[in-house]
């Protein structure tokens, strides 16, 4: 089954405890586009300047992702720059540089409007909407959004909200979209919205599920190290949505369970190298070798999912 992706595809520099990158492959499309081809056919929406490196194309398309919703703009590449400290909480911006990301306007092929499966990045909700508007009768779509546009498009973001299946937020993003403490009030103030489905990110502490006949928690994979937290997020849900994509059973609550352990496994790859380093060789087995290790570690069964 396919799966459409809409979203930034960025050129970023990235500085953390353990060193630097510079110039590295980065965009919420990009973590996305990688993580889900390990189990699902990827489709990107997205917009590179002509300065995107040809090499990096080629990379994507021989993974197995369709880039033909990929136009090419007038200008330079979205670029960002950002600093982690000793904690490797969120990121400080050091430069941000749209380029042609500030005119992107998403439209999506005609092949991929019949789609079944649509994931919205966290780009503006504006666009998001027009995304909306071209998607024919899709069987669910997840939605990603992100603290500036709750704080500046809020009436905006909750009309997506109203026209999704599945929402996922961090924790901080649910307190200040709900204007609540509590992350399950905060969940159940997002599913009166409208979606089926809020997923909590975590970070370190898991994910928490809200939707189903009861709330649903599991941790995080456990590392030894943590590299760079850059596309976490969108590599978790890269892991959930490939997952759920690839078995065409919808959003049960069987399903979204296992999906959510997919969606650890995945991002624990991405936070283990700089930038998209260690999902450059992202392949099924080595996922399904880190589920079970993942599974035994918590002794997860088939109880559970």
């Amino acid at each position: 089954m396919s799966l459409v992706v809409v979203g930034s595809i960025a050129l970023d520099t990235l500085t953390t405890p353990a060193g630097k990158a510079e110039e590295t492959l980065g965009g919420s499309a990009v973590y996305f586009s990688m993580g889900a081809s390990v189990m699902s056919k990827v489709r990107v929406v997205g917009v590179v300047g002509p300065d995107f490196p040809v090499q990096e194309k080629r990379f994507l398309t021989d993974r197995g992702v369709d880039l033909e919703g990929v136009t090419t703009g007038q200008g330079p590449t979205f670029r960002w720059e950002g600093v982690y400290g000793q904690d490797l909480g969120d990121a400080r911006t050091l430069r941000t540089e749209l380029g042609v990301f500030a005119s992107f306007s998403p439209r999506l092929p005609d092949s991929y409007r019949d789609c079944p499966h649509l994931f919205l990045a966290n780009i503006d909700p504006s666009l998001q909407l027009e995304v909306l508007e071209q998607i024919h009768s899709p069987e669910w779509i997840a939605v990603d959004t992100m603290n500036l546009w709750i704080e500046t498009e809020r009436d905006r973001v909750l009309e997506v909200l109203r026209r999704v299946n599945l929402v996922f937020l961090n924790e901080t993003e649910a307190r200040q979209l709900a204007g609540r403490n509590s992350l399950f009030e905060a969940g159940r103030f997002v599913l009166d919205q409208g979606p089926d489905w809020v997923i909590i990110k975590r970070g370190g502490a898991g994910v928490l599920a809200l939707g189903g006949p009861h709330p649903f928690q599991l941790p995080a994979v456990p590392l030894e190290q943590v590299t760079d937290p850059t596309g976490a997020g969108d590599s978790f849900a890269s892991g959930m949505l490939g997952y759920l994509a690839s078995t065409g059973r919808g959003l049960d609550f069987a399903s979204v369970k296992r999906g959510l352990a997919y969606g650890n496994v995945v991002a624990s790859f991405a936070v283990g190298g700089f930038g998209v380093e260690r999902m450059r060789e992202l392949d099924r087995p080595a996922v399904d070798e880190r589920m079970d290790f993942y599974l035994s570690t918590n002794q997860l069964g088939s109880a559970e999912l």
